[in-house]
């Protein structure tokens, strides 16, 4: 019952495992590269410690052979002396090689975190319009976070493994070719067998992280304010606690599944390799017995034997271990490729003063190719002058004004700011030239003071003062327990819409920008609270430009040009007179607005 809660239709990351490439070894390799003389380092310090763990075994057999069948105490007590400060040495190498690794595979993983962090953010807002949050968390915290664990340790300990191995068969070779060869005679049947685990499990790590991602995405979309706000309003806890269980019960299967696979062959292995000593005891004991070999001999051969189990079992498992982390870079690498769709120029100029001379040239823009919003939209809004927007809810009002600020790029023609196509400016001189006053307030969980300062920085007290008096927020504020270090909490919701809104134009005063989009900037305002904005409007637009959106037409009857946008087109253009005086969609809106009957199918958005 649980999967009725699942999704609909199939997962677009559904996608069959891709076979491991030579380009994509070397591109994980290539994160190693900076740190290529640590790397060194830890390769001396594996070989020094891989050598040194040969001379216990011998030792063994010389306490044996030497000193107690041969009754020298002096001897007994001069081996175990250098055993106990031999073991003191490898202890302190080891120390030093986990103090190696760990900072090799802490700073690889910061190089990785940050980069995708980085390829993230670069990304354009049709990357986000259509990404769940709950995803990118999920890559960025359990993805990262598991190849934490392969490169912090598994490289170096394989490399440790391959040298212990190597020292050690050379050991046991020098001692007796032929009891080395009986030891080994098993491990070529299990060579296949780890292959075919280590594919198994790499399909299911990536099963395991879509899961993650799920489960993300629905605490990110439920336990959010807005989330368990809707949720209580529809009643719908019983349904969200349902499909978190069914989501999290399929997560618990593939666990378990991917716990169990290959735990039978491994358990094969080691009770082979725990037959293994008997077999040498058979053959070296009968060698004892007739004088050939000593007794810490063969001790010290099944020491040698013993001292291959544990790195020739990890070795069997690291290629299942390799696995499932290829399956994590290969969810990472899939987001570092994502080419941005807005794209900073190589040679892109510097707008250090701008005038606020705003063209649109025949603008064509779709949010999907079989969908288009905007054809061929053009219109001149020069520096200090009103332009404002109004047509029917998705006629593309509000989608000229995410042009604006460069939010989208057009699809064809060009939008262009004293007389430079937005493409040709640095993405911060469009951000510093532009200012955005959207309809969907938002506010960082964080005091007023640093949501204000998040426009600019380096602003004095009395600059953000005399953008929150300007904004009629003020007096509020200083009414607050803690006035401007008052913590608005999660997207604001301590604040009420109109509070919120208000905060947001104080923001954007402050930011003093060249032109100013206002999307529906009043809409959460009360009348009383309207008016005293506009009024602080009025005095900021002078010397902008500004592209206005808005809710109520009575807001905007002066504007210097009013654009009556309708099915992507620019249907109507002119003052509030002249375009009522033509009789045409905008004296229907405003008949239908002012008229107090209801209004029609299409309404002003």
């Amino acid at each position: 019952m649980a999967h009725r809660f699942m999704r609909i239709g199939p997962d677009p990351e559904d996608k069959p495992t891709q076979p491991v490439t030579r380009e994509m070894l070397v591109r994980i390799a290539g994160y190693y590269r900076p740190y290529r003389r640590r790397g060194a380092l830890v390769v001396a310090t594996v070989a020094l410690q891989a050598g040194l763990g040969v001379i216990p075994p011998l030792l063994t057999a010389a306490v044996v052979d030497r000193a107690i069948l041969h009754h020298r105490g002096g001897l007994l007590n001069l081996l175990i002396a250098t055993w106990i400060l031999l073991q003191l040495l490898i202890g302190l190498v080891g120390v030093g090689l986990t103090y190696l690794n760990t900072t090799i595979g802490q700073s690889i993983v910061f190089d990785l975190r940050t980069r995708l962090y980085r390829s993230l953010r670069s990304q354009g807002m049709r990357f986000f319009t259509h990404a769940r949050a709950g995803e990118m968390v999920s890559r960025l915290s359990s993805d990262v976070g598991g190849v934490e664990d392969v490169v912090a340790t598994t490289a170096s300990q394989t490399l440790s493994n391959l040298f212990v191995v190597v020292s050690t068969l050379i050991a046991m070779f020098l001692l007796d070719w032929r009891l080395t060869l009986v030891s080994l005679a098993i491990l070529p049947l299990f060579i296949y067998p780890t292959r075919r685990v280590g594919a198994i499990r790499r399909e299911l790590a990536k099963r395991r992280l879509r899961g993650v991602a799920h489960l993300s995405t629905i605490v990110e979309e439920t336990l959010g304010v807005s989330g368990a706000q809707l949720i209580k309003i529809f009643g719908r806890d019983d349904y969200e606690i349902g499909r978190f269980s069914g989501v999290s019960d399929d997560y618990r299967r593939i666990r378990i599944r991917e716990s169990m696979v290959g735990r039978w062959f491994f358990m094969t292995i080691q009770t082979f390799w725990a037959a293994a000593p008997a077999v040498v005891w058979l053959v070296g004991g009968h060698e004892v017995i007739s004088g050939r070999f000593t007794l810490g001999y063969i001790i010290a051969f099944t020491a040698y034997q013993n001292r291959l189990f544990v790195p020739i079992n990890q070795l069997l498992s690291v290629h299942i271990d390799v696995q499932s982390a290829l399956a994590l870079f290969e969810r990472i690498f899939e987001y570092l490729d994502l080419p941005p769709d807005v794209v900073e120029r190589a040679d892109a100029l510097t707008l250090d003063a701008p005038l606020g001379n705003l063209r649109f040239a025949d603008v064509r823009f779709s949010y999907r190719a079989d969908l288009p919003v905007l054809h061929g939209v053009g219109f001149d809004a020069p520096e200090g002058t009103m332009t404002a927007l109004v047509g029917p809810s998705g006629a593309g009002k509000s989608t000229i004004a995410a042009l604006v600020s460069r939010l989208y790029d057009p699809d064809a023609g060009e939008v262009s700011l004293d007389g430079l196509d937005l493409r040709d400016l640095t993405l911060v001189s469009v951000a510093g030239a532009v200012g955005v006053v959207s309809q969907d307030t938002f506010l960082f969980h964080a005091t007023v003071r640093e949501n204000l300062l998040y426009a600019k920085p380096d602003a004095s007290e009395d600059e953000m003062i005399a953008a929150t008096k300007a904004a009629q927020i003020h007096d509020f504020i200083s009414s607050l327990p803690e006035q401007y270090d008052t913590v608005v909490g999660e997207r604001g919701y301590r604040l009420s819409g109109g509070e919120k809104q208000r905060v947001s134009i104080a923001r954007a005063i402050l930011k003093d920008p060249k032109v100013l989009v206002l999307d529906e900037a009043t809409s959460a305002l009360d009348t009383r609270s309207e008016r005293l904005i506009q009024q602080a409007v009025g005095e900021l637009l002078k010397g902008r430009t500004a592209i206005v959106i808005a809710h109520r037409l009575s807001t905007i009857l002066a504007a210097d040009q009013i654009l009556v946008i309708d099915a992507g087109r620019v249907a109507e253009r002119g003052k509030h007179a002249e375009l009522l005086a033509k009789g045409g969609l905008y004296s229907r809106l405003y008949r239908e607005q002012f008229s107090g009957e209801p209004p029609l199918a299409e309404v002003i958005a």
